[in-house]
């Protein structure tokens, strides 16, 4: 397993696709997805470089943030159950999957409680796909208008997940939806509400998502290999 030279292939890559759209290959942050990847491994992209990791479950989180603490930006990118909330205040950089009122309000009281603010990305499901978590395009903008209110809640952009194609290129039409939503919730101007990550992209169709807008990509099996 290489991971220093994946992870060094992978910033080629990025910047490459930053190229292609006219933008700073450094405006784009990588998170390594450590979904079943054990400490050791992690250590391993840590000494590369990679500062950001990405985890699905929250128990997951909370076992490997005792292990490297701040020494990690962690991010929460599953889904997260709302009486699971208050494991992971004060620990995460960012929540990417906010999906549901009832969790938002659950991130703000907990927030409150703990003196904390936590920022998060809110979850649209932009194929329409049944096995995917998130807000129906059409529905996103009057649920900003009601979380923009939550004390402890910071809303900083949009996350997505695509189809799992086997062309990438399939995916574009996705990807470019998120970006066109974003544009659309800035111009609208919500109180405390900032459009400032577009988090989609993974392992085998990042580079697209690049071209059409991303700036925070996903990517687990291109680090650490297949996952065991």
């Amino acid at each position: 397993m290489l991971i220093p030279e994946n992870i060094f292939e992978l910033r080629q890559r990025i910047s490459a696709a930053a190229a292609r759209s006219g933008r700073n290959p450094e405006s784009i942050q990588l998170v390594a997805v450590t979904k079943t990847v054990d400490t050791p491994e992690m250590a391993q992209a840590l000494e590369a470089g990679l500062t950001a990791f990405g985890e699905n479950r929250v128990q997951e989180l909370t076992r490997k943030y005792d292990h490297f603490s701040d020494r990690v930006e962690w991010h929460l990118i599953g889904h997260l159950q709302t009486n699971k909330v208050k494991q992971v205040i004060g620990k995460t950089a960012l929540i990417h999957s906010v999906d549901r009122l009832n969790l938002a309000r659950e991130i703000s009281n907990s927030a409150q409680a703990f003196g904390a603010n936590v920022q998060v990305l809110i979850q649209v499901n932009v194929s329409g796909e049944d096995t995917k978590y998130g807000l129906a395009p059409v529905e996103l903008e009057e649920f900003l208008q009601e979380v923009a209110g939550y004390p402890g809640l910071s809303v900083r952009g949009l996350m997505t997940m695509a189809p799992f194609v086997t062309d990438a290129e399939e995916t574009r039409p996705v990807f470019r939806r998120l970006a066109e939503l974003a544009s659309q919730i800035s111009r609208i101007n919500v109180s405390g509400v900032e459009m400032r990550w577009l988090s989609m992209g993974m392992t085998n169709d990042f580079e697209v998502a690049i071209e059409e807008g991303a700036n925070l990509v996903r990517i687990g099996n291109g680090i650490f290999g297949a996952r065991k």
